[in-house]
């Protein structure tokens, strides 16, 4: 019989179109047949009926509750809490019910996915725990501050003081902490006092994301540049705000008939109607594999978030050059001129742009290489038995930490 392993998440992890559910379901499929267990509790949509399969291939059991959508209005009044309000939004009694029921059944580990997961999980833990922090919360609020001005810049200073106390109280809760990076492993020791992270890979599905065609050399005052990622999140919109005021006019200097291609989800009318003509929004996609195939470069131009970015990954394992930003490709084991090219200043990103239009070769080599990179090394199988193994340490620490009539050491 395997140990039951229960792992909690404060989102319905389908359909997988964001980093985080992107993570988590890949990681949980690949531990679907393995020594645990898996009971997956989450909020569930009311079309829940048609994600069965998914939820079949990801956990042996799944529990849930109403997702409970966060209006305008309660994100507002959530501003008043001591807690940052992406957190006291995702705590709701329905949650923290399901939660407690299952705790009550003394699986032999839980597993918290994302600090903010944490208030459906009441404290003390009876059994050994881990918790699966996808970024250094704390620091994707300061870097949003440093970028913000006015009214905001204080919003998300205040922000970035809660988080920076809760994220910290959390995850001195639990046994054992995994973060995406060494990067953010070292950062979350640092930052919080934690004695120990245990790092993970960031992964990539290599069957699904496969080498298209390269795609026609672009014409010599033309080229089209591809992003893709939810466009209702403020580190995305901040990128795409980015990349249109300062990087793209200089691009169309030298290529006036450039094109850029932003494939991702809730793009809003603002950011639409602020965009250049060149600027085209897809809104949701079914897959975004051939529009990703259509691109002679894929830019990754954020300067806010945390963790890693699943987005390069995927570019990589279809063989599409790149040009990130520091940030943009943080927490990966990847090398400038080798990989990808890296330019953390509007001039210098725009140059890297051009670079790539206009040399075939070099996008090649980079595109073979990055593709080489994720075969060798980053297939979610096996990130799914470094994560198992963290589990497992888990578990056998605290049954070691126990004295023979079950009760614990102090």
């Amino acid at each position: 019989m395997r140990p039951p392993l229960l792992f909690v998440s404060p989102r319905f992890l389908f359909p997988a179109d964001e980093g985080g559910k992107i993570r988590t379901s890949n990681i949980l499929r690949q531990m679907k047949t393995g020594p645990f267990e898996i009971i997956l509790a989450s909020p569930a949509p009311p079309d829940l009926n048609r994600y069965q399969d998914e939820l079949h291939d990801v956990c042996d059991r799944f529990l849930s509750w109403s997702a409970v959508p966060a209006s305008t209005l309660r994100r507002v009044r959530a501003l008043l809490d001591r807690r940052p309000v992406s957190v006291a939004t995702d705590d709701t009694e329905g949650g923290r019910a399901v939660v407690a029921r299952a705790l009550a059944d003394m699986p032999d580990l839980v597993v918290i996915d994302f600090p903010h997961a944490a208030v459906l999980a009441p404290h003390p833990f009876l059994m050994p725990s881990v918790m699966f922090t996808h970024n250094v919360e704390a620091e994707i609020y300061e870097r949003h501050a440093r970028v913000a001005a006015g009214l905001m810049r204080l919003l998300w200073r205040n922000q970035a003081r809660k988080m920076q106390r809760f994220e910290g109280e959390t995850l001195r809760r639990f046994s054992r902490v995994i973060a995406v990076s060494k990067r953010d492993a070292s950062a979350l020791e640092q930052r919080f006092g934690l004695a120990a992270v245990d790092a993970i890979d960031t992964g990539v599905d290599l069957a699904f994301f496969t080498p298209e065609p390269a795609a026609s050399p672009p014409q010599p005052d033309a080229g089209l540049v591809v992003f893709t990622g939810v466009m209702d999140s403020p580190a995305n919109v901040a990128g795409i705000r980015y990349l249109s005021d300062k990087i793209w006019p200089l691009v169309l200097r030298k290529r006036p008939a450039a094109r850029a291609l932003i494939v991702g989800r809730n793009p809003s009318a603002a950011l639409k109607a602020a965009a250049p003509a060149s600027f085209t929004f897809t809104g949701t996609v079914d897959d975004i594999r051939p529009h990703v195939a259509k691109g002679h470069v894929v830019v990754i131009p954020l300067n806010v978030g945390s963790g890693t970015r699943i987005k390069a990954f995927e570019a990589m394992a279809m063989g599409r050059p790149i040009v990130s930003t520091s940030v943009g490709i943080e927490g990966l084991e990847v090398e400038h001129d080798e990989h990808l090219l890296l330019a953390d200043s509007a001039p210098d990103f725009a140059s890297a742009i051009l670079k790539l239009l206009a040399d075939p070769d070099l996008s090649d080599r980079l595109a073979k290489n990055a593709r080489r990179l994720v075969e060798a090394r980053f297939s979610w199988a096996q990130v799914a038995r470094q994560f198992e193994q963290v589990c497992s340490t888990a578990i056998e620490q605290a049954t070691g930490s126990r004295r023979p009539d079950g009760t614990r050491e102090s």
